[in-house]
């Protein structure tokens, strides 16, 4: 690689960030330590570009952080007012779309929707909630699958293509139909190769995929965006925060006396 391409950087929000060919922004942003918010994206794993939540400008058009490729001497914008407001609509879409409630969900605190809405300032309502009727699938011995609280970021089922090799999930439908499914011919998971140790078990940024007998493992309060959050602990390279990868693992770790 040339002197050029390791010295090519880019601006974002008025800061530069360096990158190497074939980055995206939001790898290069996160590999800097500056948290672009996302919930589709995760590193190690394809782009998907499914979620919107990254939404960035870049020389004055908008799109998507995690797929667009990074450019020398482009002018990105994210932390600025109107873009912040985009992010704001696709968040408050995704909690009117499924039934997310956070006070009585098992996942709150460790999920990254719940800490990307506090990020992003998203603490009301805006569009009537759609109440589907979703099932809850508890054929697994280990795992259930709540489908009310998916976000159909896809993660599951990249993790189960790409890291397992097994094909676990898929999503079917379009639009507002569109759902997520499993591959077997009862549509139930525990008919599935599906494991516990699978790359897809950990991935889910929700509380779609959730292991048994672990709800409250760690007490809400103590859980890992409840203690830091999602721009230090989120993805963000933990060089940039030397105490954001220790307290991740730590919380992840804990178990309450």
């Amino acid at each position: 690689m040339s002197n050029d391409q390791q010295r090519s950087t880019f601006t974002l929000d008025g800061r530069r960030i360096p990158f190497t060919p074939g980055q995206t922004i939001m790898d290069a942003a996160l590999a800097a330590g500056v948290y672009i918010p996302h919930l589709c994206h995760k590193p190690g794993y394809a782009p998907h570009g499914s979620c919107r939540v990254c939404v960035v400008r870049a020389d004055g058009r908008e799109l998507s952080a995690c797929t667009a490729p990074a450019a020398a001497d482009m002018s990105v914008e994210s932390e600025v007012t109107d873009i912040r407001a985009l992010r704001v609509a696709v968040l408050q879409m995704l909690f009117a779309e499924g039934n997310h409630v956070c006070p009585a969900c098992e996942a709150a605190g460790n999920c990254t929707l719940q800490a990307v809405a506090y990020h992003c300032g998203m603490l009301t309502p805006r569009f009537p909630q759609r109440f589907p009727r979703r099932a809850v699938d508890a054929s697994h011995p280990d795992v259930i699958l709540d489908h009310n609280r998916c976000i159909l970021c896809e993660l599951c089922v990249r993790a189960s293509r790409d890291h397992d090799g097994k094909r676990v999930f898929a999503v079917s439908g379009r639009g507002i139909t569109s759902k997520l499914i499993v591959d077997a011919p009862s549509g139930r998971l525990g008919d599935t190769d599906f494991g516990a140790d699978d790359a897809a078990a950990q991935v889910c940024p929700v509380g779609a995929i959730l292991p048994r007998d672990e709800a409250f493992r760690v007490p809400i309060g103590r859980r890992r965006f409840d203690l830091a959050p999602v721009s230090r602990v989120g993805d963000v390279a933990p060089d940039s925060d030397p105490d954001a990868e220790m307290l991740a693992a730590d919380v992840d770790a804990e178990v309450p006396a």
